[in-house]
Order: structure tokens, then sequence, then C-alpha cells
């Protein structure tokens, strides 16, 4: 009967130490499979980065031709920044204070990462690979926009429109920070329109598509409301946010197998200059 007992315990023991050997390898494996996902989001994210920034050292005439687009269109609207900042100026104060706020508030850089890591991370712990892709594009992209924007207003450092000196006022390639010169581009327009046409790229409907580039159009009305930026800024940094995206998203293309859509349309948002002699303006064509 003892032999009996001690083979039964013996045998019990040795269960549960299979067990748990089992349980702690898995465990293991998860964590080390979790590490790995996380660690190559974080390479994809530089390397989203730098391929986004390489961009204009490949392209071809469609590609420059775009951005001659972009540079012709914020000369065009420099040249009536003054007239159009006078202009929201009569009406900017009958403007709800809370979609004022709510754009000042979205494009801030702290806001900004609280929502790009809470997607990014929701898809990293869910493993929705999906998700986390769109995470990787996020974060990347308003790196890019942000490193950018804080580079390039500190050599062009043109005067904000609240401080009355003229749309044509810089102090260029100052160090250290002076914000009332910190005005194009737009710091604030570029994080929150990135976020806004990266997120859009989640879904195929253009209704939704056009719901999400109007809220992301909010910080830049916002910015010329409480006159931080002259609308050229905006609409230059708006330009840049899509330049980005669509580089950093293509970059991506090449390490993630899962895409937003599973039917990948050849039809892409188009953005085209139209010029007149009485108007200005750009238009989405989806």
């Amino acid at each position: 009967m003892k032999k009996v007992f001690v083979i039964f315990l013996f045998t019990i023991c040795v269960t549960t130490s299979f067990s748990q050997t089992e349980k702690i390898s898995f465990n293991l494996d998860s964590n080390r499979n979790f590490w790995q996902k996380f660690t190559y989001d974080l390479g994809n994210m530089a390397g989203g980065m730098g391929y986004a920034y390489t961009r204009p050292l490949h392209w071809e005439k469609k590609q420059f031709a775009n951005f001659g687009y972009v540079a012709a269109g914020t000369a065009a609207l420099y040249t009536v920044d003054d007239d159009i900042d006078n202009w929201v100026k009569g009406w900017s104060g009958s403007t709800p204070r809370w979609l004022v706020n709510y754009g000042n508030d979205i494009g801030s850089p702290n806001n900004n990462y609280k929502l790009t890591g809470a997607v990014y991370l929701v898809g990293l712990f869910t493993d929705d690979p999906k998700l986390r892709r769109t995470g990787v594009l996020l974060i990347s992209s308003a790196s890019a926009a942000g490193l950018l924007q804080q580079v390039s207003k500190r050599i062009i450092g043109r005067a904000r429109p609240r401080i009355d000196v003229g749309k044509d006022k810089f102090d260029p390639f100052h160090i250290d920070r002076v914000f009332n010169y910190d005005s194009f581009p737009s710091g604030h327009v570029m994080l929150g329109f990135t976020n806004a046409y990266a997120i859009a790229k989640q879904f195929d409907n253009p209704w939704i598509k056009a719901g999400l580039y109007t809220v992301g159009s909010i910080p830049g009305l916002s910015r010329i409301i409480d006159r931080f930026h002259w609308v050229s800024d905006v609409v230059f940094s708006t330009a840049i946010s899509i330049f980005i995206v669509e580089a950093i998203d293509r970059f991506l293309d090449t390490k993630y197998d899962e895409k937003y859509n599973s039917v990948k349309k050849e039809k892409k948002v188009a953005w085209d200059l139209q010029v007149t002699p009485r108007t200005f303006g750009i238009s989405m064509n989806f």
C-alpha cells in the first residue's frame, strides 16, 4: 500500500511539474513573440521616417509636378495672406469656442501621441495586424511631420499673424525658439491632418473619408482663427502631411502582409490645384 501511495504521489509531482514547465514555456514563447513584434514595429517606424525624408531623391516627373502645384498654390495664397487674415478677424469672434479649442488641443503633440500610441497599443495587445499597422503608420507619420516642421520653422522664422507685423516678416535661422516667429509650417496642422489622413485609409467609404478629412482640417481652421498661422501655412502643411503619409504607407507595404482593406482599389485620392483669373482652390477627387 505504501509503494502504491509513493508511486501515486510521484506521478502527481511529475505531472504537475510537466504542466508547469509547459505553461512557463508557453509564456516565454508568447512574451518573446510579443517583444519581437514590438521591436519590429519600432524599426519600421524609424525606417518609415527615413523613407519619407529620402523620397524627394527618387521623385520622377509626376511627383515634381505635384510638388510644383503645391508650391504654386502656397505662393498664390501668400499674396493674399494679409487680406484673408483681416477677413477672418471680422467673423472669428462668432465661431464656437469649443470648436476652436478642439482644433488647438487635438493638434498638440501630447494629445497626438496619446491617440496614436493608444491605437498602436490596442493593435499590439489584441494582435490585430491591421490596427497594429495603422498605429505604426500614425506614429511614424506624426514623428516625421513633427520633426520636419520643428526644423523648418526655425530655419524659415516666419512671423505669426497675431504680432501684426505683416505676412512678409521673417527672422530666419534662429536656434533658440522664438514663438512669435514660428509660423511656417504649422505643427498643429501637420499632426492633426496626418492622423485624419492615415485613419481614413482604414475605410473604403468616400463619405467616411471626407468626414475624417473635415475633422482633420479643424486644427488648421483653429490656428487661422486664433491668428497663430497664415492660410498659406495651413495649406502647405496639409499637403506635406499627405506626402508624408503616402510615402510611409508605401514603405510599410513592403514590411507588413496586412493592408487596411482586403481589396486594394486602383483609384486613390487625387488633389488638384485649380487656378482661374478670379478663383483659387484645391479640389479633392476620390
